[in-house]
């Protein structure tokens, strides 16, 4: 099977071409830098230029793909959420989907599936209630990136084209993401809670993550929404406390909310909101977690 894949050189693309690539799957990465990510891919996979926002140079690897995996889009977290950055996370991630449009509607052979990034940032800050794929959209900024994200490729299905979107939380891993800029102050044992501690952490272990990927893939009956999160939350404060016991250092000191927010600005929103999501429909579908408690996921990841 040859699988597309946008925003593929980063740490859920790799994690992902590596995975399909090892099991002998043709994976192409699209990539506005090919030859600054040559070095960085997993064996086996291959680099290709595109523009990130149309489907000039690779309407050829479209045409009759297993897949195209629709990952692209700025980094959420690169910085404040000036005006202008907010609006180069938008657009970068509406530019893309407009792009896989393009090159579904190209196709002779249309790809089997599309399969759509979102987050579970989709429901905004909703406190304790329990998210299901149900659930509707939230209305802060990242909510309605979301909502524009997941929409930009809703053409496609009227191509005849199956369409899945993930909408991932926090996802673990030593390779990038959110882990590894926790881990110097915990290791210097000035690690803890951030604000009171009570917003809810949808995590998944990235191994699960891939792993739910591909049965989306390859399980023709999926389509829709699914949370690509453990089947248990836990509240910031009791994700500080196990990953405290996983490096055996205290977590006594608490990130002030008003501090977060002088620092990061309305990006705080993001550390201290939180969705209790649940992955409902990923587990109805039959899939099964490798990781199901968040202790046993960080001691797989760091010990």
């Amino acid at each position: 099977m040859r699988v597309l894949i946008t925003g593929g050189t980063g740490l859920l693309g790799r994690a992902l071409s590596a995975s399909l690539a090892a099991q002998g799957h043709e994976v192409i990465v699209l990539s506005r830098s090919p030859a600054q990510h040559a070095g960085r891919m997993p064996g086996g996979v291959r680099l290709r230029a595109w523009d990130a926002h149309s489907a000039k140079g690779w309407t050829d690897v479209a045409d009759g793909a297993g897949a195209i995996v629709n990952l692209a889009g700025e980094n959420i977290a690169a910085g404040r959420w000036t005006p202008e950055r907010k609006r180069r996370i938008r657009e970068s991630r509406l530019n893309a989907g407009r792009a896989v449009v393009e090159a579904v509607s190209l196709a002779t052979q249309k790809p089997k599936v599309v399969v759509q990034a979102s987050a579970v940032g989709f429901y905004g800050p909703a406190g304790n209630e329990e998210l299901t794929e149900e659930a509707p959209p939230g209305h802060d900024f990242l909510a309605q990136v979301c909502v524009a994200w997941e929409a930009s490729t809703a053409p496609v299905e009227q191509e005849g084209v199956r369409r899945v979107i993930l909408r991932t939380g926090i996802v673990l891993s030593t390779d990038g993401g959110a882990l590894p800029r926790m881990m110097p102050p915990f290791k210097l044992g000035l690690g803890g809670p951030l604000g009171n501690g009570q917003q809810w952490l949808p995590w998944i272990h990235i191994r699960d993550h891939v792993r739910a990927v591909r049965f989306l893939i390859e399980h023709e009956e999926s389509h829709g929404p699914y949370n690509l999160s453990a089947p248990t939350p836990v509240r910031n404060v009791e994700f500080t406390r196990a990953l405290g016991r996983v490096l055996g250092r205290p977590t006594f000191m608490r990130v002030p909310a008003i501090g977060l927010r002088l620092l990061f600005g309305e990006m705080a929103t993001v550390l201290l909101g939180g969705q209790r999501a649940v992955p409902r429909r990923l587990l109805e579908a039959g899939f099964t977690f490798e990781f199901t408690q968040v202790e046993a996921a960080l001691r797989d990841l760091l010990t």
